[in-house]
């Protein structure tokens, strides 16, 4: 009977185990701690989706109760990097598989008023500390502390004279430092900082910089230190080729969509090759698209052929879907987000059912704080006058005060639909990076400008052709 209850027993706890083990619970950290000056507040952390497009994918969210205190559980079963953007603050963090932290947080500090306009400002970038002191990334602050504080020291010598004895006096005083750390993620921060360093100060060619990569496990190519590096090195690199003596050759690879000529002129000209070869193609690619050198519909033919797509490596068909999400976002004739917000007067209202018409819909996000905006809005009156048969005007407004908006907009007559967007989610989803941003749309609420001239940047000028072309058109097809 006892030997029945011992095996029942053992039974079931190896079912528990089995049943935590696939729930990935055993894996779970835990991030928490303490901070007065946060009570109340909410602060999300973000992963990259990859380092080319950079676009944020939500980790997890820090909930700080009524004392300042915090806890979160996450699943991970390799170091991943985490990044969250908080008053005038950018912090960053490293979180490891089977290991616990206790993170501080900075002193409150949030953005004044001239700093939230600010279409340029950068936040105040800096490592998390953990209570322990023992974490990676105190560790990686450390190091960076040190670097920069060398770099400094040695400036002149470094990035004026160019001294080679000053660098590797540097390298051995930081390998002597942090001799006794053994992590892999530590050691390839710290030699891509290095390298970094090195580009800078001796202006190397992107080819001398591009072996590095080769040494560095991909998996961990979101990390910030990657992606500052292989920026820099690969960074608008197509556009430089076509203006060298090969150039013709190089537009002609592209806009044939010829993905393998391509890699192979990347493996000799940077001297990589493999998995790193075609995630720096894609890179190039990218920064292409945005350039104005080639036809953009040719990138994107390139961008989707089975070389990236079809890849062997998850690495590269991830890079490759995302890339191509970001080109393609916005594009011409594809559907635009429908925003669905309360407007001025408390009324939800979306904006693919405000008309009934066939109207063209000009999409503005705006900020009646700023006085550029105001000025952009006033127009919008000579704007209407001149379309108002075949536009609809719809303006999405960065939440500010509601009634000195509201005693703006009916002051000044802005005429449209005035909706307010209460935490910029619209603005997010249109990548809206400053105050006014414009789109026109179709009555099917698809693309037709994805970037629309804003009222006081010549909007009429461009929407005028256009409309003429297209009501001669319509004529035409109404006759036949």
């Amino acid at each position: 009977m006892k030997i029945t209850d011992n095996c029942l027993l053992k039974g079931h706890i190896l079912i528990l185990l089995f049943i935590l083990l696939c729930s990935g619970s055993l894996f779970a950290q835990t991030i928490s701690g303490k901070s007065q000056a946060y009570a109340g507040k909410n602060i999300s952390f973000y992963t990259y989706t990859d380092p080319v497009t950079q676009e944020k994918n939500n980790l997890f969210t820090l909930n700080f109760n009524s004392e300042g205190d915090f806890s979160t559980e996450l699943k991970v079963d390799e170091t991943i990097f985490a990044f969250a953007e908080f008053g005038i603050y950018r912090g960053l963090l490293f979180i490891e598989p089977g290991r616990d932290i206790e993170i501080l947080m900075p002193p409150v500090r949030e953005k004044s008023f001239a700093d939230s306009k600010n279409p340029y400002f950068r936040p105040v970038e800096f490592w998390f500390s953990t209570k322990s002191g023992t974490a990676l990334n105190d560790n990686i602050s450390e190091f960076d502390s040190r670097l920069n504080g060398l770099t400094d020291k040695y400036f002149n010598s470094l990035y004026f004279n160019n001294s080679r004895e000053v660098f590797d006096t540097i390298q051995i005083t930081l390998a002597e430092h942090f001799s006794e750390i053994k992590n892999l993620v530590f050691e390839q921060h710290k030699k891509l900082q290095l390298a970094a360093v090195e580009a800078d100060a001796f202006r190397l060619e992107p080819k001398k910089v591009s072996g590095l990569f080769q040494t560095i496990n991909l998996q961990y190519m979101n990390h910030p230190a990657f992606i500052r590096l292989f920026e820099k090195t690969y960074e608008n690199r197509l556009s430089f080729e076509v203006r060298t003596l090969e150039g013709s050759a190089v537009r002609k690879m592209i806009e044939s969509g010829n993905a393998a000529a391509l890699k192979a002129l990347i493996k000799e000209k940077y001297l990589i090759n493999g998995t790193v070869a075609d995630a720096a193609l894609m890179k190039m690619l990218h920064d292409a698209f945005y350039s104005g050198d080639f036809n953009r519909n040719d990138i994107i033919r390139i961008a989707g052929t089975a070389h990236f797509q079809q890849h062997p490596e998850k690495i590269i068909r991830n890079l490759s879907k995302n890339i191509l999400e970001k080109l393609q976002f916005l594009g011409r004739g594809n559907p635009a987000p429908v925003v669905c917000l309360k407007n001025t007067d408390g009324h939800s209202v979306c904006s693919d059912k405000i008309s009934d018409d066939e109207k063209y819909k000009y999409l503005l996000f705006a900020d009646t704080e700023m006085m550029i905006c105001r000025e952009h809005l006033k127009y919008l009156s000579e704007i209407e006058k001149q379309f108002q048969k075949y536009l609809e005007i719809i303006i999405v407004l960065r939440k500010t005060n509601l009634i000195e908006m509201k005693i703006f907009l009916d002051k000044e007559n802005v005429p449209g639909i005035h909706l307010v967007d209460d935490a910029d989610e619209y603005a997010g989803k249109y990548r809206v990076k400053s105050y006014p941003s414009a789109f026109l749309l179709d009555s099917s609420h698809n693309v037709v400008f994805q970037q629309a001239k804003s009222p006081l940047d010549g909007f009429e000028h461009q929407f005028a052709p256009f409309l003429r072309q297209e009501l001669f058109e319509r004529q035409r097809n109404q006759v036949q």
